[in-house]
């Protein structure tokens, strides 16, 4: 395996600091307060003078914010231009990302192909998560993790991304029947093998991350976590601080919902995969929207966007914590990560949170076999 610790490219400079001192003015509404140094109070969606943070995946170091890139290929329609979302994940690149998300059977295949030939420039100087575990069968998504079936996913995993070695292999879901001491062994095997640096689990069950951590120490769990689905905090997120593992959000800004990107009557093509959610079912958005205008109140009184709100709010649970956002337009990247300019309080986040326990959120997020492969 290669030194990664040698030639990492530093995060951007800090030759600017933004205050970003956000307090609450109650009902959940807030307001952004004045810097020393006033030059430094932009409108948070403009990245300049934003410092990227770093967080601690249990050894592995990532940027605050990384990027789920399944969307440039697969999951909401058509696949983007490849040029294009090469010249966005270089753009994150520059803008301090160093934490990529992807799948084998994103695509099948498509995005990783597309992730390991972007990040193939800097390879050494970024952190890159992929994940095996789900099949593709007569066109159906299939669990596995049958043992001899990791090692292919493997080998064709480092293939498609151009790489020796994965930074973070996820076990994208548990296989009921496969025991996870077995998948834990060995992802272990293939630590030492030098064909990976870490490993998870994505949307695991409490029991099996503990069964799994016990043979090989997990660095990190990822499942869905932000302003509409908020479960993890009943007990995941204490097992997780008290095994040291680190816990990477996806969909922190609900499917773009909590961005203020919908209304009430916003509909999705059959190649949506929002299109089966139940919480993006009519009545569902309807009753939803609740939530966007309470985001939008508190972005409209300190100057940022529904979205850097969302974000802010779950970075600021637990210093273990990088969430995963996804996008395909340059600007909502630079909007994105703005959202570290902002600094919530343990008093806001209380005051806040006062606000959403007021809001019942509609409609499940997941429905049929997806629903059923979560938890296990």
């Amino acid at each position: 395996m290669k030194n990664h610790n040698k030639n990492r490219r530093e995060f951007l400079a800090t030759s600017a600091k933004i205050g970003g001192l956000v307090s609450l003015a109650g009902f959940g509404i807030l307001s952004l307060n004045a810097c020393k140094d006033s030059k430094n109070i932009q409108n948070l969606q403009n990245t300049k003078g934003v410092t990227m943070q770093k967080r601690k995946l249990r050894n592995l170091e990532v940027s605050a914010l990384g990027l789920g890139c399944m969307g440039m290929s697969y999951g909401y329609g058509e696949a983007k231009d490849e040029n294009a979302m090469i010249s966005l994940i270089h753009k994150a690149k520059d803008l301090g990302i160093t934490f990529f998300d992807t799948a084998e059977v994103y695509g099948p295949h498509t995005n990783e192909i597309l992730v390991g030939k972007s990040l193939k420039p800097f390879r050494n100087e970024v952190i890159l998560a992929t994940k095996f575990g789900i099949q593709v069968e007569n066109g159906k998504q299939v669990v596995t993790s049958d043992l001899a079936q990791m090692r292919k996913s493997l080998e064709g995993s480092l293939k498609r991304l151009q790489t020796d070695y994965i930074d973070l292999y996820y076990q994208h879901r548990v296989n009921p029947n496969i025991p996870v001491a077995e998948v834990a062994g060995l992802c272990a095997e293939f630590a030492k093998e030098g064909k990976i640096r870490a490993w998870g689990m994505s949307e695991a069950g409490i029991e099996s991350i503990k069964k799994a951590n016990a043979v090989f120490p997990l660095s990190a769990v990822q499942s869905e976590y932000s302003m509409w689905w908020r479960e993890p905090e009943k007990e995941l997120l204490g097992v997780l601080e008290s095994l040291n593992i680190g816990f990477v959000p996806f969909s922190p800004l609900g499917k773009g919902f909590l961005a203020g990107k919908f209304n009430a009557d916003s509909t999705f093509d059959k190649d949506d995969f929002r299109s089966t959610v139940p919480r993006f079912e009519k009545e569902a958005l309807k009753a939803n929207m609740a939530l966007v205008e309470l985001l939008k109140n508190i972005a409209k009184q300190k100057d940022a966007t529904p979205a850097q709100i969302a974000l802010a709010w779950v970075c600021a649970q637990k210093p273990f914590i990088a969430p995963i956002f996804g996008t395909t337009n340059p600007s909502r990247l630079e909007e994105n990560i703005g959202s570290l300019a902002i600094v919530l309080s343990a008093e806001d986040l209380r005051q806040i949170n006062a606000e959403l326990e007021k809001i019942k959120i509609v409609g499940d997020r997941y429905s049929g076999e997806a629903a059923k492969r979560v938890g296990k």
